[in-house]
């Protein structure tokens, strides 16, 4: 930032060179959101004649990292003169002086915004508070029957309520610690207490024990964190917790935990989206596969299929969540299939970074893409400029992943000599499909699964999108909760209800927010919601 002087002097150290912070006789400390300085100090200020007990002024969002002014609009480049020439030109800067008595401090903070790239109102911090969430319940939605948060009865009337096994499932990205601090621009709204770790697992925690889910997904789940407070608070609550860290170090991965009483676990299958010898998997992502068998006295009881990931952010690189969406779709497919040739209810949970209706997401659900000339940063509907316009190759990976165009793991025909299906190992047969090598190149990709949403995405009253996370860039929803579901009863239009799926039933979902209602309580996280994302949740029943 340029250096600028004041003209007049004799106003103590109101000369201010480079790198130093105009206006100021010293750096004044951080107080949370707002910064405050005692007010004698600032009377040797060359424009202090102008200021009443207490001002406040506009300021434009800022990239700049900490230290900053007003938490989240004040840029250091903007540049107000040193001098007014006259109350009219005071005016025109838009200093908003308050009578607040006998103040000894100088308020600053974002008051009005009006300015261009200003941000809009919906964002301006209102007040601290509770922001509530309803149960919807799906069966019988036309009495238009909710309850409020902390209800986690089962709704009675819904049908078909013998023979059944009912459970809960939470999605949640708990935002990693390490994570929120190498990415402190985003948390500029944010009071500096309510992004501490000591602050924000306990919240957390809180949280996870109130709506007391069969199964949670976590992710953003730190692995230092997880080993010392995470597991072990999570097992006190009688969670069984299987955990994949992300590869390269990197500090943080997904987390699959289930209650004792309700299920027993038949298999854990991690999948690492890192392929070092495939240049296009370059990424540490991660993802992990749980078979779980229900604790109900029925023979033919079918098992459920828990899958949790956590894709690739970067929204200029499509082609890389299309692959590692579709090694995780080929591990489901392994673990999930069954000696009948069917699948097993299958539930998918995470952060896939990805916006409803994009080409990713309408992938999950329709179960098959065209991309012929898809830009690979269209793929997820995050990216709005010009980057990113590369059109997808065909294929998308290399033959030598694996994995075909339908989503399940390859293997070729090749000449055995002296063996037989007994020298290769039972996960090896498991994770096969015999394809023709030579199989024509397509740009269609498949996947075997019918899959539905647990939420709609859209306020079927308004259209005002719901969302699932919210920070000082943007609020969007990239968090999802999808099942297994039959294919008659999947509806593409906004705020329809899906109400049977294959094996499973879909009971209740626990309300979204929009960008405007997360705004009121100051965005995420805050005092009461200690993530950047709010957690999703979902009751279903499994036919016997």
């Amino acid at each position: 930032m340029e250096a600028w002087r004041c003209v007049r002097r004799g106003y103590g150290r109101c000369v201010v060179g480079r790198g130093r912070y105009p206006m100021f006789t010293y750096y004044p400390r951080s107080l949370g959101r707002d910064w405050t300085t005692p007010w004698d100090n600032l009377q040797r200020c060359c424009w202090n004649r102008h200021i009443s007990s207490c001002m406040r002024w506009p300021g434009h969002y800022s990239r700049a990292p900490y230290p900053y002014f007003s938490s989240r609009q004040f840029s250091l480049n903007w540049r107000p003169p040193c001098l007014f020439e006259s109350r009219a030109q005071f005016q025109y800067y838009n200093w908003r002086p308050d009578n607040l008595g006998q103040t000894s401090l100088i308020h600053l903070s974002s008051y009005v915004m009006n300015s261009e790239g200003d941000e809009p109102s919906s964002k301006r911090r209102k007040h601290q508070g509770m922001i509530k969430r309803n149960w919807e319940y799906i069966c019988n939605h036309n009495k238009e029957k909710t309850k409020t948060l902390g209800d986690n009865s089962i709704d009675t009337t819904c049908e078909d309520s013998e023979n059944k096994f009912d459970f809960s499932v939470m999605s949640y990205n708990i935002l990693s610690q390490d994570l929120l601090e190498d990415n402190s621009h985003l948390y500029r709204h944010c009071r500096r207490p309510v992004l501490h770790w000591s602050f924000r697992f306990p919240n957390i925690l809180k949280e996870i024990k109130h709506f007391d889910a069969d199964v949670l997904c976590l992710q953003e789940v730190q692995e230092d964190h997880y080993g010392t407070e995470i597991r072990p608070s999570l097992e006190s609550l009688g969670y069984h917790c299987e955990y994949k860290m992300r590869t390269g170090r990197k500090p943080d991965g997904c987390a699959i935990c289930f209650k004792h009483s309700k299920f027993s676990l038949l298999s854990v299958n991690p999948v690492e989206f890192y392929r070092p010898d495939i240049p296009l998997l370059d990424r540490d992502n991660v993802g992990l596969v749980l078979l779980l068998q229900p604790k109900i006295p029925s023979a033919a009881t079918p098992a459920i299929c828990v899958a949790n990931t956590h894709l690739l952010y970067n929204p200029r690189r499509g082609d890389i969540k299309l692959t590692q969406l579709a090694m995780l779709l080929a591990e489901i497919s392994s673990v999930a299939h069954q000696k009948d040739g069917s699948f097993c209810p299958i539930v998918m949970c995470g952060d896939f970074n990805s916006v409803p209706g994009s080409p990713l997401y309408s992938f999950i659900k329709e179960g098959k893409l065209n991309y012929e000339g898809l830009a690979i940063g269209k793929v997820s509907g995050q990216e709005q400029s010009s980057r990113g316009q590369r059109i997808l190759s065909i294929p998308i990976w290399p033959p030598d992943l694996g994995i075909s165009q339908n989503c399940v793991y390859e293997v070729q025909q090749v000449p055995r000599v002296g063996k037989t299906d007994s020298d290769l190992t039972q996960t090896q047969l498991e994770k096969t499909e015999v394809l023709v090598t030579t199989e024509k190149l397509s740009s269609n990709l498949q996947h075997h699964f019918s899959l539905s949403s647990v939420y709609s995405h859209y306020f079927p009253d308004t259209g005002i999108p719901e969302v699932t996370t919210c920070h000082s860039r943007s609020a969007i929803t990239v968090d999802y909760i999808f099942y297994s579901a039959e294919k008659e009863d999947i509806s593409g239009s906004p705020g329809a209800e899906v109400a049977l799926v294959g094996g499973l039933k879909l009971l209740a979902r626990l309300s979204l927010l929009t960008e405007q209602d997360l705004w009121t309580v100051n965005g995420l996280p805050n005092e009461n919601n200690s993530s950047d994302h709010l957690p999703l949740l979902a009751k279903f029943r499994l036919k016997l």
